[in-house]
């Protein structure tokens, strides 16, 4: 099981913006195309970034899937090699147990960089980020049990069961 869901409007409200109508009309990840291997991410509002500028974005999203299934988020294509964006992480890693999290709901952030000379403005609705999700594989002698206490970089802070 696998699928994209909202935030909840609490949620939504810290992290975002205290508006009801902009919760319910902003647009959940799909693909473009039946081959489409990511799904796009929306912009909930105009997004503006000056060159060498940093911005970090609240997608209004978390995501469900499989404990063996972890999620890339990855800069759309288009908008590096035309304008020189990118994710400051390069390539994030969502693992299943982010979600619902005790500190943010597993609500998922992305901080572009505009390594460009010009600015960029990515519209309202938009497509800017992609989310893939991929099996992963573990050791023949993996024997892990810590659990996640929490969400951005929280994987440091876990608890032994």
């Amino acid at each position: 099981m696998r699928y994209f869901e909202k935030i909840s409007f609490e949620q939504f409200k810290k992290d975002i913006k205290d508006d009801i109508n902009l919760y319910d009309n902003y647009l959940l990840p799909k693909r473009a195309t039946k081959n489409s291997a990511g799904y796009d991410f929306y912009a909930i509002n105009d997004i503006i970034i000056k060159p060498n500028e940093i911005v970090k974005i609240p997608t209004g999203y978390k995501a469900v899937f499989n404990s063996d299934e972890a999620l890339l988020l990855i800069m759309r294509s288009s908008l590096g090699f035309k304008y020189n964006l990118r994710l400051t992480n390069q390539v994030g890693l969502i693992e299943s147990d982010y979600y619902n999290n005790e500190s943010n709901e597993g609500h998922l952030w992305l901080s572009i960089q505009n390594e460009g000379d010009k600015e960029v403005i990515i519209s309202k609705n938009k497509a800017y980020c992609q989310g893939v999700f991929i099996k992963y594989l573990i050791t023949d002698d993996d024997n892990v049990t810590n659990i996640r206490k929490g969400g951005l970089g929280s994987t440091d802070r876990r608890d032994e069961k």
